[in-house]
């Protein structure tokens, strides 16, 4: 968005400039003198509020008392009414959405505000007027969102008579975009926002500005009658800002800028503060800001004042000093306490690919504290000056620019002179170091510490400087060297000795013919030692190809020209899906180490892997496979080859170099539904909110109705389980384990396949007739949904000790208890009794014996999307709601155990659930009424 907003302004500021030189000469004229109003210091403002919410303002913004702001322009007011205070213009209706920081060259505010016109029969014009609340504020850029239907959209130029007719002076009025109808299907703007494309919803994002009137008119096309069939939602006009910003100034004077800066009544009250134009304004426009080297707020007395921010001494006891690989050293840190100051705390963001922010476009890769030096990788899509990264109530001490460069920085603002007085503050502490000014191509900005000559180390910590041993070098003396505190010097060789120059020592002159012969029998041996290496290179040659010719083997018996064909002849696969030589495999899981096992069980392992690029992977080895379980194996490939979906387990690759072929997935950290609903629950770990289980229910609907219908082909999962909904690292449901899945011709409706699938989820229709559709599938789901809801496993024990099916327990007690009793104690806490009695009626439907009775996937993900829908309505429709509805990073944050397995099917169970489960099944066939 920032890169979109540069470029919007640079392509018209050819034309906003003559509107902005109008903006400033017509506003009207006010004479501020320091006789009529009182100045602003310290004392003044003493009880004056600064900090609404999480943002913060400083003078001349203000709330409450007119002591508090400079003038009504600068009037703030704080909402208290929400669960967060939220921050307002004067006019009440304008958001301000970032803090506002006074000493800046950058005198931009984020801000958002909405309208709503409701549309008439008949009525086929519509107008809309947002002014800029103060003559001190203009927008200098916005973004809108126009959700709408079937009508166009025109910007009104300054003097166009929002009541004019239709067909006003088309020089008068400038086109910005055109919204149609939407489907039928879609009843939300939510729904068409998501996109905002022109259907349902369409983007101005090309105003004419700056302006302080922005004027919009909405023309229906065609006139026609309101279509009374689509939902009530398309009946109005709704406009929001998606991206909006005001531009502030000082408008005190009468004159230019030459009066402007030679004046002594302006705005600008600080000593060592000066008056600037604003950048994107000119004539009596102005603003304040401190001198170089001074921080803080110039339109208070006394408030630039030199820079104090640095603290020498760290206060955290102990300070990570890694990110990585890369070291980060003092007077920086990756934590609070940690760094010297604000402005040198760096966020590391991944420990494995050694990922250290210094903000969210500047990437570090190295840090020298000799030079005076942090090598950074810029991220954005534009180069930034290093210069213009600023941090609230900090100096700016990087300077450079480039999308890769080595920026020099500073630790404070000062000079060495000023910074040597302060010696609680000096940065220099260690012994045998010195202080650097450091300039930039527009001056001095401040200084820094180095070790001096001789010395090498951290001048920023107590005896960081130590003493370079010269010595250690070669050839820095032809005869004896001697170091000493901060330097070295060289003497002769002793008498009947002679500096050598092959072993770079004085040695003995008789010794020379000895160390002769030494070097012959050394050559000798080396001869000797050199035939050996051949020999034993050879040998290990010999013993890789026959394990190339192995690996080429087991390629072709894996059916691997196939799968390659598979993969060639789709160009959606082939973009995604890798066949991994076996040594990349090797090394991305250090050769198999058990210390990478992710999850074991009965038929093989799973492995964590980092690939090459650093990428993190989960690698499924089987211990053993048949011959006819190879159709399945590239069975498995080809469909994950062919799907793409946000709620679908992504297929990165696979190894047919090995005698059991291996599946390279993409890494899921937080394991399965299974393992947080059973394993988690009994263990004291955090539960899964109910607001939780209806996400996760409907992206895994999602998923399903996704492989169901909108896929390139049908797919039938076949084996639906709570164990086979991972959960990635937030908490989104990502469906797994394709190696059952059938692919389905468009013209049928069902196949005939060998009855597979997992006891207590398997469809009895199926399980009877051998016909496989898209209905097994629901009933296998349905199972899912009694897991959330009774938080109980499929094959469950009783309190008498038997075993139970959950299914027919579910079905059976429904039917002579309310659905209250049925239900976990946490979903009766926290689903209201319509949701629970919705989300029962929806199952009961999903676990009906016959599959045509049974909703298809796309009716249940809807279904459950409704639910979602009204629960969030009703949440945001009750403040007093929103304590309870806390989002699921914050209970991830709260638990005290973490999942550290990670299962892609069958293979990730422990053996003993295995086994619990084989023994189930016998009695699971009688509960569901199928032959045993």
């Amino acid at each position: 968005m920032i890169v979109h907003l540069w470029k919007v302004e640079m392509s018209l500021f050819g034309v906003v400039l003559p509107l902005l030189l109008l903006v400033c000469s017509a506003a009207p004229t006010v004479h501020a003198s320091n006789s009529n109003m009182n100045i602003p210091s310290a004392a003044t403002l003493t009880g004056c509020q600064r900090r609404c919410g999480n943002l913060t303002f400083d003078y001349p913004f203000g709330i409450g008392s007119a002591r508090c702001f400079r003038q009504p322009d600068f009037k703030l007011i704080c909402n208290n009414a929400t669960q967060t205070p939220r921050l307002f213009l004067q006019d009440g209706a304008t958001e301000v959405i970032n803090d506002i920081d006074i000493d800046s060259d950058f005198t931009d505010l984020r801000v958002a505000f909405s309208r709503y016109i409701v549309m008439s029969s008949g009525v086929n014009v519509y107008n809309m007027t947002w002014k800029a609340p103060g003559r001190s504020l203009y927008l200098w850029f916005a973004e809108l969102n126009i959700t709408a239907c079937d009508l166009d959209v025109f910007q009104l130029l300054d003097g166009t008579d929002t009541n004019a007719a239709q067909d006003s002076d088309s020089n008068s009025m400038v086109l910005l975009c055109t919204v149609t109808c939407p489907n039928m299907e879609i009843a939300e703007t939510s729904v068409a926002r998501q996109d905002c494309n022109g259907t349902g919803c369409c983007s101005s994002s090309h105003l004419i500005i700056p302006a302080r009137t922005l004027q919009l008119r909405f023309v229906r096309h065609g006139g026609a009658e309101l279509d009374r069939n689509r939902s009530s939602l398309w009946d109005g006009i709704n406009i929001t800002t998606n991206y909006a910003i005001i531009t502030w100034s000082i408008m005190d004077h009468a004159t230019g800028a030459t009066t402007l800066v030679n004046t002594t009544n302006n705005a600008c009250v600080s000593n060592h503060s000066k008056p600037i134009q604003n950048t994107f304004a000119f004539g009596r426009c102005y603003n304040c800001i401190c001198d170089n080297g001074y921080k803080g707020n110039p339109y208070i007395i006394d408030g630039c004042l030199r820079d104090g921010g640095y603290n020498p001494v760290q206060r955290k006891a102990k300070c990570s000093r890694w990110c990585g690989n890369i070291s980060v050293p003092f007077p920086f840190g990756l934590e609070e306490g940690c760094s010297a100051r604000k402005l040198f705390q760096l966020n590391c963001t991944n420990m494995l690919t050694s990922s250290l922010q210094l903000n969210d476009h500047h990437h570090v890769m190295n840090i020298s504290v000799d030079d005076g030096l942090v090598d950074i990788e810029d991220t954005s899509s534009y180069q930034r000056d290093m210069s213009a990264m600023h941090v609230s109530e900090e100096p700016e001490l990087y300077i450079g620019f480039g999308e890769s460069a080595s920026v020099q920085w500073a630790v404070a603002g000062l000079t060495c002179r000023e910074a040597k007085q302060n010696t609680s503050g000096y940065a220099c502490v260690s012994i045998h170091s010195t202080c650097l000014a450091v300039y930039s191509k527009d001056g001095y900005i401040g200084y820094r510490c180095k070790c001096m000559p001789g010395f090498n180390g951290n001048p920023y910590i107590r005896n960081g400087c130590e003493d370079i041993d010269e010595c250690k070098k070669q050839d820095i003396c032809k005869g004896v060297c001697n170091n000493t505190i901060g330097t070295y010097y060289c003497t002769d060789c002793p008498g009947n000795t002679q500096y050598d120059t092959t072993t770079v020592q004085c040695t003995f002159t008789k010794k020379q013919n000895l160390l002769l012969g030494v070097g012959i029998g050394l050559s000798s041996g080396f001869g000797v030692l050199l035939l050996s290496s051949i020999t034993i290179v050879l040998v290990r040659r010999w013993k890789r190809d026959i394990q190339k010719q192995l690996r080429r083997n087991h390629f072709r018996k894996n059916q691997g020209l196939l799968l390659e064909q598979l993969i060639s002849s789709d160009e959606n696969a082939s973009d995604k899906t890798k066949i991994f030589t076996l040594e990349e495999l090797e090394k991305a899981t250090n050769n198999f180490d058990a210390t990478r096992i992710l999850g074991r069980g009965g038929h093989g392992m799973v492995y964590k892997g980092i690939l090459s690029n650093q990428h993190v992977v989960a690698i499924k080895r089987s211990k053993n496979i048949d011959e006819g379980e190879i159709s399945q194996f590239i069975n498995e490939v080809a469909i994950l080859s062919q799907i793409n979906h946000r709620n679908i387990v992504k297929l990165f690759g696979c190894c047919l170099e090995t005698e059991v072929p291996l599946l390279v997935y993409d890494f899921v950290p937080n394991g399965s539904l299974y393992e947080i609903l059973h394993s988690n629950s009994s263990s004291g770990c955090f539960l899964l909110s109910w607001e939780d289980c209806l996400r996760i229910a409907t992206e895994a609907a999602a998923a399903l109705y996704y492989l169901h219908s909108a896929a390139l082909v049908s797919v039938f999962h076949r084996d639906v389980k709570s164990s086979n909904i991972l959960l990635d690292a937030n908490y989104t449901a990502k469906v797994s384990d394709f190696g059952a899945s059938r692919l389905v011709p468009i013209d049928q409706t069902h196949v005939v396949t060998n009855v597979q699938g997992t006891f207590g989820y398997l469809d009895p229709e199926y399980y009877h007739t051998g016909q496989l559709n898209e209905k097994s599938d629901v009933y296998s789901f349905g199972v899912v949904l009694v897991e959330l809801f009774l938080r109980r496993e499929p094959i469950f024990t009783t309190e008498s000790g038997s075993k139970e099916n959950l299914a027919n327990y579910f079905l059976s007690e429904i039917k002579v208890r309310p659905i209250k009793e049925i239900v976990a104690a946490q979903i009766c806490e926290e689903a209201t009794e319509e949701e629970i009695k919705s989300v029962a009626s929806l199952t009961e439907m999903c676990l009906r014996l016959r599959g045509e009775e049974r909703p298809t996937m796309k009716e249940v993900e809807m279904t459950l999307q409704l639910l979602r829908t009204k629960r969030s309505n009703s949440c945001h429709a009750s403040p007093e709601n929103d304590e309870d509805m806390q989002p699921l990073q914050r209970t991830r944050a709260d638990a005290r155990c973490k999942s550290q397995a990670i299962n892609l099917g069958n293979d990730a169970y422990s053996e003993s659930q295995n086994n619990q489960k084989c023994n189930s099944y016998k009695l699971e066939l009688g509960s569901i009424g199928l032959p045993q």
